[in-house]
């Protein structure tokens, strides 16, 4: 999008607010001085975007959006509109954006209808040229961490975002959760997604069910570094311990020294999250992001045993956090009383989830 100038959305925002009430918004945005270019699209608009970026008539884009009830279209509505432009001569470009767009939104970025795509993921193929520079792999976090937050409210009912990558990553870390099946393939062989070692598997187990199995997970339940045996493939890149934020449709905290214990350190009690900065300023941290990687690594060190804590963790896990899915009022599944933690004893044996002989040697950080 070109860059508006603070004066122009000021003024523009007051005369806009005079003339009309925004739908669903503010009568006055002299607060929320952009909410003009908010991202939230309308049929009307999602159809002028499917005018421009992917060819079609007006009325025939906005009798989609029409039937969608939004600024959505069907991924057979692109499925087919990658047809009719395919092979027209100048509809090239046209034919790419609905192919990607329908790609992108029954993957990483998939709405709770999964049958749908927001018209405004078709922002991002604008500009054909620049979107092999995009940080793909981050949007899809971004999108996926955003819904993980709606959904973990009690009037959401369904997940958005790339739900074959949360199922992934369950199989890889909690090996007694749910039924998984493996493929034969050998996906730690350069060339082969990750995810392509599992096979999905139809469960009976309901959520409810699920509960007590969850409140009687221990560390030695979790494999806390499965990927070892993959870094012939994907060497470890120390950008994955950035800590800050990351942008894209929205902006959600990336945290890694939350969960550090993955990346084979010492878990310690973390700071506080920090607020989220400006658009600007998350550029800036990510490209100087050896500034974050050094902050959190200099309060820890390498693991002598994969779930180690510092001595005070664990206690102070249990009074900040939700520790227990079950209550003792639901039955005898009931949770029992949250226990004072003590730090566990380095065990003598070998953890399962230790790399494998063959696996490349890891360097100090």
């Amino acid at each position: 999008m070109p860059p508006v100038h603070q004066e122009q959305v000021e003024e523009q925002a007051e005369q806009q607010a005079v003339q009309q009430a925004w739908p669903g918004g503010p009568i006055d945005t002299s607060l929320l001085t952009r909410y003009e270019h908010h991202v939230a699209l309308s049929q009307e608009q999602a159809a002028e975007l499917a005018v421009e970026l992917l060819g079609e008539e007006y009325e025939f884009a906005l009798r989609e959006t029409v039937a969608q009830r939004g600024g959505y279209f069907s991924q057979q509505w692109l499925y087919e509109s990658y047809n009719r432009n395919a092979n027209l001569y100048g509809k090239y470009d046209c034919a790419a954006r609905a192919w990607m767009l329908m790609l992108v939104g029954s993957t990483i970025l998939a709405d709770k209808s999964y049958t749908r795509v927001d018209a405004k993921w078709l922002l991002l193929f604008s500009d054909l040229s620049a979107v092999h520079t995009y940080s793909w792999a981050s949007i899809a976090l971004v999108c996926l961490y955003d819904n993980l937050n709606d959904a973990s409210m009690f009037s959401t009912r369904a997940l958005a975002g790339y739900a074959t990558l949360l199922q992934c990553w369950i199989h890889e870390y909690f090996p007694t959760l749910g039924r998984r099946a493996q493929s034969d393939l050998n996906c730690d062989n350069p060339g082969f997604p990750r995810a392509m070692r599992w096979m999905y598997k139809q469960g009976k187990t309901k959520l409810p069910d699920y509960r007590p199995i969850l409140d009687a997970l221990t560390p030695d339940d979790v494999i806390w570094r499965p990927f070892e045996t993959h870094r012939g493939s994907i060497p470890f890149d120390l950008i994955t311990l950035y800590s800050g934020h990351l942008r894209g449709s929205t902006v959600v905290p990336y945290l890694p020294e939350r969960c550090i214990r993955q990346f084979g350190f010492v878990q310690y009690i973390p700071p506080p999250p920090p607020l989220a900065p400006a658009y600007s300023d998350i550029d800036s941290d990510w490209i100087g992001y050896h500034a974050s990687v050094d902050r959190i690594l200099q309060p820890t060190r390498l693991v002598t045993y994969a779930s180690e804590t510092v001595p005070d963790y664990m206690s102070w896990y249990y009074r900040v956090s939700h520790p227990r899915l079950c209550r003792p009022v639901d039955g005898p599944h009931g949770a029992p009383p949250v226990p004072h933690y003590a730090p566990a004893p380095a065990p003598d044996a070998p953890v399962d989830d230790a790399p494998a002989d063959d696996a490349p040697q890891e360097t100090a950080l």
